[in-house]
């Protein structure tokens, strides 16, 4: 491949160090794609690759060379960049020399599918990524519709959400709503039973009714779930704590109640 060789000073290396730092304003909803496994989902969803920049040096398989020729009849713009410059912009060890300037979809609430025994998930206040991330693999694999956001504290193009969903934001659809109430009404509109997961006044996740659409509320890790939601007598659902904490991690109780809403409706 005959590619122009660009350095650390261009404009498309400046773009990737600035959306890795998740340093700038992102309305196209870009992210950055590095090594194999991560282009790989993206040649899979057919996301647009706005940018590629390839280090042959860096390559350690026959496969990613295979990729790189993949990747430059895709993107818009393709560079080779030395290993020095590449090792300025990869935040991953042993990335075979490929990152990406990619996109994720775009979805709002008209366009978003919606089955008739629907499961989503609303993620309010969520803070950190990682969990985020974990969140939208988890909706993957248990088949829910969509992924809901309120009082959105961390960006869906963060690179920690696409590695932890592990390219998962390329597949499931995601929404987000300015505030609850808005959340609230499109969620009624749509004749969803709401689930706040709280340890208050709850029922145990085996014995809540998940018939029809359900949807399934959790909170930031700080400070949980936000008023808004409790003032609509939504019930209140719960995994029991048998030892000596008093709560689970928000994506481990996130994946406890959607596979549980999931083999109820599916009759597992």
């Amino acid at each position: 491949m005959d590619l122009q060789p660009i350095g650390v000073h261009h404009p498309r290396v400046k773009q990737v160090l600035d959306l890795q730092r998740n340093a700038i304003p992102n309305g196209q909803q870009l992210f950055v794609a590095e090594g194999l496994w991560a282009h790989k989902a993206v040649l899979a969803a057919n996301a647009p690759i706005h940018c590629f920049l390839y280090c042959p040096e860096a390559g350690y398989s026959d496969e990613a060379r295979t990729r790189a020729t993949q990747l430059v009849a895709r993107a818009t713009q393709a560079y080779q960049v030395s290993e020095k410059t590449f090792a300025r912009m990869s935040e991953r060890d042993r990335p075979d020399g490929l990152i990406s300037v990619t996109q994720l979809p775009f979805w709002t609430p008209e366009t978003v599918p919606l089955s008739d025994a629907g499961l989503i998930l609303v993620a309010d206040g969520l803070e950190i990524p990682g969990n985020l991330g974990t969140l939208i693999r988890t909706l993957d694999a248990c088949g829910a519709d969509c992924l809901v956001l309120t009082n959105r504290r961390t960006r869906l193009t963060h690179p920690k959400v696409f590695r932890g969903s592990h390219g998962a934001t390329l597949t499931v659809p995601a929404v987000e709503f300015d505030e609850p109430d808005a959340a609230i009404d499109w969620l009624r509109a749509h004749e969803f039973t709401v689930h706040l997961a709280d340890t208050d006044d709850a029922v145990s996740y085996r014995t809540a009714d998940y018939t029809g659409r359900t949807a399934i509320v959790v909170g930031s890790e700080r400070f949980g779930i936000a008023p808004q939601w409790y003032r609509h007598g939504f019930a209140r659902v719960c995994v029991p704590m048998l030892g000596r904490g008093d709560s689970l991690n928000v994506a481990v109780s996130a994946s406890v109640l959607l596979y549980e809403a999931r083999a109820r409706k599916a009759g597992w």
